[in-house]
């Protein structure tokens, strides 16, 4: 199994910056894909961001460009930095595990981007 903590979420003003960071339970290098979900009120959860072990990376199209996936072995952290926040980023975030073949997920974290 693995558990996931999400921190960093907050307001935020448009057009600023935010940084999400995932806390595994287990060696983020030993988990083949990590990665960030999105849920906005009454809709259903998107993929925003993903990063395998062969750090193989993928964004939706709404963040690329915008949004930097990382993973920091040190922290044992995978990493979420969002800028130039749209209102349309408002959403809870998803802290997003694959690891033998079980998918697992964090408890999320509130962003807000309002002026």
């Amino acid at each position: 199994q693995v558990q996931l903590v999400e921190s960093g979420g907050g307001l935020v003003q448009p057009g600023e910056s935010l940084q999400l960071s995932c806390a595994a339970s287990r060696n983020i290098f030993s988990i083949y894909t990590m990665g960030w979900y999105r849920q906005a009120p009454g809709k259903q959860r998107d993929l925003v961001a993903t990063i395998t072990s062969g750090t193989r990376i993928n964004y939706t199209d709404s963040v690329r460009g915008r949004f930097t996936i990382s993973r920091d072995g040190a922290k044992n952290t995978v990493n979420l930095q969002m800028n130039s926040l749209k209102p349309g980023s408002t959403a809870v975030y998803y802290c997003f595990a694959r690891f033998l073949g079980g998918d697992y997920w964090g408890q999320g974290t509130q962003v807000t981007v309002s002026s």
